[in-house]
C-alpha cells in the first residue's frame, strides 16, 4: 500500500491514444477535489513511445504529447526507465497492444504498480510473460478495458432480485485495423464487459461472421452461454443479461458519470493499495478468449479454451 504526504505521482507510457487526453483532463480537473478519489494524485511524467506498426499510433504521439505538455505541464522523459524511477505509479497506455511485453520488461525492475491499457496484450504467449514478469519482480499489476466499469453494467449486476446469472449478450461496435490481430483493437471491450457479467471459465469459442457483422459465442464450464455480436461499422455498446427469472438490459451510454472515470476510480485505487479488481486469471482468460475468437474466424471451427 502506498501512502505519501505528497501528490501520488503517475507516469504514463505510450502517447497515442485519446485515453491519454482523457485521464489527463480527469486527473487534473479532480487533483484537488477533496470528495473525489482522484484528489492528492498528478500526471508527472511520461514517454511518447509510439508505434511503427500502426499508422493510429505514431501520427498521433505529437498531438497528444503537445498536449500533455502545454495544457497539464507534464514533463517528457527520455526512456521509459526514466518514466518508473521518477514515478509512484505507471499507466502503459500506447495503443499498440503488441508494444505492452517489451515496455513491461523495462518498468517491471523497478518494482512499481503497473496498469495496463487494453488490450493487455495481443497474443496469450504474451500475456502469460508479463504476469510471469510481475511475480518476478512482485508488481502489482492491473488491466480493463474502461467498458467494464461503465456505471450502467456496475449498477445491473448488483441487481440480484431476478436470480443467479445464466446467460448474457453482449453487443458493441467491432472495427478492424492495420497491426492488431481481429478482436483485439475493439473487440475487447464487448468481451471485458462479457466477462464482467459471467465471470471465468469459458471454455469453447465459435465465431461467426458475415460481411459486416460478427458474433462470437463462448461455452462456459458450467453450461452458460455467452455471446459477443458486433458491427464492423458504427455501433453502441450494451447488454442483456440473462438470469434465472429476468433479464436485465444494460445501454452503456445512459448513464451520468462517464465510464473512463469509473475506470480510472479503480486505478488509482489499485495504485494505492496493490490490489488490482480484476484478477490476473480473470485478464489471461479474456486474452485466451480473444484470440481463441480470432482463430475461430480463421478455421471456421470452435476453439477450446
Amino acid at each position: 500500500m502506498i501512502k505519501l504526504e505528497r501528490p501520488l505521482q503517475i507516469g504514463m507510457i505510450g502517447l497515442d491514444t485519446s485515453h491519454v487526453s482523457i485521464f489527463a483532463k480527469l486527473l487534473e480537473h479532480y487533483r484537488t477535489e477533496p470528495s473525489s478519489c482522484l484528489a492528492g494524485t498528478m500526471l508527472g511524467c511520461a514517454y511518447p513511445g509510439g508505434s511503427s506498426r500502426m499508422e493510429l499510433s505514431y501520427t498521433r504521439v505529437e498531438q497528444y504529447k503537445n498536449e500533455l505538455v502545454q495544457k497539464y505541464g507534464v514533463q517528457m522523459a527520455g526512456s521509459i526507465e526514466e518514466v518508473a524511477a521518477a514515478s509512484d505509479a505507471v499507466m502503459i497506455e500506447s495503443v499498440d497492444g503488441s508494444t505492452h511485453l517489451e515496455q513491461f520488461r523495462k518498468v517491471a525492475p523497478f518494482g512499481k504498480p503497473v496498469f495496463i491499457d487494453k488490450p493487455f496484450a495481443t497474443s496469450l504467449a504474451d500475456a502469460y510473460e508479463i504476469v510471469d514478469l510481475s511475480e518476478r519482480y512482485d508488481v502489482p499489476l492491473m488491466s480493463s478495458s474502461s467498458l467494464r466499469y461503465a456505471e450502467a453494467l456496475t449498477n445491473a449486476l448488483q441487481h440480484g432480485e431476478q436470480g443467479e446469472i445464466i446467460g448474457a449478450d453482449v453487443y458493441g461496435p467491432m472495427p478492424f485495423v492495420q497491426g492488431q490481430p481481429g478482436y483485439f483493437w475493439y473487440g475487447i471491450h464487448a468481451v471485458e464487459m462479457l466477462f464482467a457479467i459471467m465471470g471465468r471459465n469459458c471454455r469453447q469459442v465459435q465465431t461467426v461472421c458475415s460481411g459486416e457483422h460478427e458474433m462470437i459465442a463462448g461455452t462456459w464450464e458450467d453450461g452458460r452461454i455467452g455471446t459477443v455480436r458486433g458491427r464492423r461499422q458504427g455501433g453502441s455498446f450494451g447488454a442483456l443479461i440473462h438470469r434465472e427469472s429476468g433479464r436485465d438490459y444494460v445501454d452503456i451510454q445512459a448513464a451520468s458519470k462517464p465510464y473512463y472515470e469509473s475506470l480510472l476510480e479503480q486505478v488509482i485505487d489499485f495504485f494505492r493499495t496493490g490490489r488490482s479488481p480484476v484478477d490476473l486469471k480473470e485478464t489471461l482468460e479474456v486474452i485466451g478468449f480473444v484470440e481463441a475468437a480470432n482463430k475461430s474466424r480463421e478455421t471456421g471451427r470452435a476453439c477450446s479454451l
